[in-house]
């Protein structure tokens, strides 16, 4: 079973105002999101990590379809929003057996990707298995229930990118070229607007 925790608690600090807000063809970034994440058919449980501005963000989230876990030291950095998602998952679904990081601001992320994730798990033996873009390796990425200890010992602005380099000989590669193009300031969001 494949849970999916989608950190969405960051301050949007170079935007000014909230990105997990932000529209794009017709739907918040954390709307698209979650829609991607409850339509794949391989999870079980779709988990939302916020953190800065909850209330502003909350009020665009259908609560009924997801679960929202507040990370009250959202400041600390990703390490312990993925500490919060993680031991929300393993409550809610203590038999939980890999768990995919997503993030709100990766707008051509799609339930095929997701898919993908799953059924590549499937067919080997590894442990982790993240997306590739601009030479790197990072989410969407899952994890293997042999890692979930290494999540939950995150620090601060430690991403699970660390678990992924540390573990490489462990880790299955899958191509995703989308994957360079993410949100990080309002510039960006126009010019995806412009050409979509």
């Amino acid at each position: 079973m494949t849970g999916i925790i989608i950190l969405a608690a960051g301050s949007s600090s170079r935007f000014g105002s909230p990105k997990q807000n932000f529209v794009y063809q017709g739907k918040t970034l954390l709307q698209r999101a979650i829609q991607t994440a409850l339509t794949c058919l391989h999870c079980e449980k779709v988990i939302v990590v916020l953190g800065a501005n909850e209330e502003l963000i909350r009020s665009n989230i259908d609560d009924q379809v997801v679960h929202v876990a507040y990370n009250p030291h959202w400041q600390e950095g990703m390490g312990s929003s993925i500490k919060i998602g993680v031991q929300e998952m393993l409550r809610l679904k203590p038999d939980i057996t890999s768990i995919i990081l997503m993030l709100c601001d990766q707008p051509f992320v799609d339930s095929f990707l997701i898919s993908q994730l799953v059924e590549k798990k499937e067919i080997n033996d590894c442990g982790i298995i993240a997306s590739s873009y601009r030479d790197a390796l990072g989410a969407p990425a899952l994890f293997d229930a042999k890692y979930f200890p290494d999540l939950l010992n995150l620090q601060g602005h430690e991403g699970a990118k660390k678990i992924i380099e540390t573990h490489a000989d462990d880790v299955f590669i899958l191509p995703f070229p989308l994957g360079a193009i993410d949100i990080d300031t309002a510039d960006d969001l126009e010019r995806l607007n412009q050409a979509g």
